[in-house]
């Protein structure tokens, strides 16, 4: 049994009885996994001024371990530089890639949060102090894409902790897709529920992460 092998039967993927796999990457979702993490893979404490990053190369190599077709989701803004740069990765290493513009939310701050917030990212309008807050949520894309191509796989692999897909794998499953779910993090029960196989992003965090040093603030 090589490595592969190895990987994929201790995450209880099973080639033969999935067969046709496509993976749907929520990566606005993907990207904030391990943003709380305090300890590595082996359980080693991170040092101040690391965190744990996914790495798009290593999630694409995952992925391609099982999957005959990988899509990544994910928003873009002229304003936001490391957006352009996550799309530019991602089509480097094999994804499909799905973008629109990120919109602004504008939150307007009370007192308190007004002390906790540098003042070079707070605005004013006629109704007060805000922040922007970017926002671009791709659930209908992946829905339309997950039913648009129904017919191309067997099993729909979907990387999101969203629970807001837990009516798509309803749908998906009442048409005898095969659902896998790999997620991280309070994930509501109706869509791990719903899922054939679970996989805890914990798992697999030794695989798709990177230690990243941040930079001072």
């Amino acid at each position: 049994m090589d490595l592969q092998e190895f990987m994929l039967k201790n995450l209880e993927i099973d080639k033969q009885k999935y067969g046709r796999i496509f993976s749907f990457v929520d990566f606005g979702n993907v990207n904030y996994w391990y943003e709380k993490d305090e300890r590595d893979w082996d359980d080693n404490p991170l040092a101040k001024g690391q965190k744990l990053v996914v790495d798009i190369e290593k999630l694409a190599q995952f992925l391609n371990l099982f999957s005959e077709q990988k899509r990544f989701y994910y928003g873009w803004h002229k304003r936001i530089k490391r957006s352009w740069h996550i799309l530019i990765r991602a089509k480097k290493n094999g994804f499909i890639k799905i973008t629109k513009p990120i919109q602004f939310i504008k939150h307007y701050l009370n007192i308190e949060e007004l002390e906790n917030v540098k003042s070079r990212f707070i605005k004013e309008d006629y109704s007060g102090k805000f922040i922007e807050i970017p926002k671009s949520n791709f659930d209908v894309e992946i829905s339309i894409d997950s039913i648009r191509l129904l017919n191309n796989y067997d099993t729909f692999c979907l990387l999101s902790s969203d629970s807001d897909f837990a009516r798509l794998v309803e749908f998906l499953k009442k048409r005898g897709k095969k659902v896998i779910i790999i997620a991280s993090g309070q994930v509501f029960y109706t869509l791990k529920n719903a899922a054939n196989l679970y996989i805890n992003a914990q798992k697999i965090k030794r695989i798709i992460a990177i230690i990243k040093e941040t930079s001072p603030r």
